[in-house]
């Protein structure tokens, strides 16, 4: 049928008499008709290489490349060059699950270094060896607390978390039973007084409590009593951060999380139209056998000689599913060693000027943009790199008009609100530039 396909007519039409259909569309009668796709497909006749080269570079020319304000989670970040050329070699690019100890040392010993820079910036004990994403990490975290809490199955949010990672752990937590309950805000910030009313109300079932920080504001909150409170009714107190954040600011341990998680895309990975990028989960010691994934320790060989190993993975990942606490058992470790390479790159001095420079920039703009006359700031918090103004003119026209300079102006999150980032790339020019858009009538 197809030249590379392997399975013949009779292979097919064998196949399908087993699984009771009669033809291949059947397999997609779920499917409604309504978003099925009826055309044909605009793909040209072959081509020689220099003509496929050719056509991509006319594809590619039709984009916008814009000085990017926007953030909500995606921040435009810089990458030495170096870490491409590394990952790209083989043995990293195409290796898989370390499950061979004796071959697969090299794996073993940039996932255990990984753990640990990440245990080390977010003041835990332990880290495992990486996750999906941001969202599903602290949707995992979600889990991992009801796990641990036995008979509590509630958790409460604040409702300054991100939407996108909110819309994942409902997703989760409705298929596995999961009761949630949202924290009000107040004036962009986690109301602990609504917190301690909720712990009050449903006594000795909230396994955790989730927050973020910095929230999706853009704000730095003060988490002071949380870990107090939330530990005094038996639960779990979890804290997602945007990771490169806390080169500078309080860290999760330092709160006193018992559960850390959220996205490592900040930590050099491109925001390549959304992935991929990876999760971190790290914890307190005496949660670590309830953790998803997997954890790789250092040890020595019967030489005395240094060896990394698969110190814990839970048995029931791959026996028993139906106990596990995730399912999760392997992960996007070539992402793992990117942000290895880039900790490993920017050491703990570099991670924490180009968290000061982003600070900064984000501050430098928002007075100016304040100054205009034309913004005011919606809360009147304290911010890092990222804030939210209300525009006194027509938000869109406002948008339109920097794209035309070149700048993606930030993340319009209400009709007159609009959300903006400055990280360590945005230079003074970028920024007054940004400024004179808005002055210029």
């Amino acid at each position: 049928m197809f030249k590379y396909f392997p399975h013949t007519e009779d292979d097919l039409q064998a196949m399908m008499e087993k699984v009771g259909v009669k033809s291949l569309n059947d397999l997609y009668a779920e499917i409604p008709d309504e978003i099925r796709f009826h055309g044909d497909y605009q793909l040209p006749e072959q081509m020689s290489e220099i003509e496929v080269r050719q056509l991509f570079e006319k594809l590619g020319a039709q984009n916008q490349q814009l000085i990017c304000f926007g953030g909500a989670g995606v921040y435009d970040h810089y990458m030495p060059a170096v870490i491409p050329q590394l990952l790209s070699r083989s043995e990293f690019l195409t290796s898989y699950t370390p499950y061979q100890a004796e071959i697969s040392q090299g794996t073993l010993h940039y996932i255990f270094e990984y753990q640990s820079m990440m245990a080390e910036l977010t003041g835990m004990d332990i880290s495992n060896a990486s996750m999906y994403d941001g969202t599903t990490a602290a949707a995992e975290a979600v889990m991992m607390a009801v796990a641990a809490g036995k008979k509590q199955n509630m958790v409460l949010i604040s409702e300054t978390i991100d939407p996108k990672t909110l819309k994942v752990i409902e997703t989760y937590a409705h298929f596995h039973g999961i009761q949630l309950e949202m924290i009000p805000q107040q004036d962009g910030v986690t109301s602990l007084s609504h917190l301690k009313s909720l712990l009050s109300l449903h006594e000795h079932q909230v396994a955790g409590v989730l927050v973020q920080q910095p929230n999706y504001y853009g704000i730095v909150e003060d988490y002071t009593g949380f870990a107090d409170a939330i530990h005094e009714q038996k639960g779990l107190f979890m804290m997602d951060s945007v990771a490169a954040d806390l080169a500078v600011l309080k860290t999760p341990g330092e709160w006193g999380a018992d559960i850390a998680v959220g996205d490592g895309q900040s930590l050099g990975i491109p925001m390549q139209f959304g992935g991929p990028y990876v999760g971190y989960m790290c914890c307190t010691e005496k949660l670590i056998r309830k953790m998803p994934g997997r954890i790789v320790g250092m040890t020595k060989d019967s030489r005395d000689q240094r060896a990394f190993v698969l110190t814990l993975q839970a048995r029931e990942q791959h026996i028993r599913r139906q106990k596990a606490t995730s399912n999760i058992c392997s992960n996007q470790s070539l992402m793992a060693l990117f942000v290895t390479i880039y900790m490993s790159l920017m050491g703990k001095e570099g991670l924490r000027e180009a968290a000061q420079l982003s600070y900064a920039g984000a501050h430098y703009l928002c007075e100016h943009l304040l100054a205009t006359g034309q913004f005011e700031l919606v809360y009147d918090q304290p911010f890092f790199n990222e804030f939210v103004v209300r525009y006194k003119g027509h938000l869109d026209k406002l948008l339109e008009r920097l794209q035309s300079e070149g700048i993606f102006g930030g993340i319009k999150i209400a009709d007159d609100q609009l959300m903006i980032a400055v990280t360590e790339k945005r230079t003074k020019e970028e920024i007054d530039h940004f400024i004179k858009c808005i002055n210029y009538e």
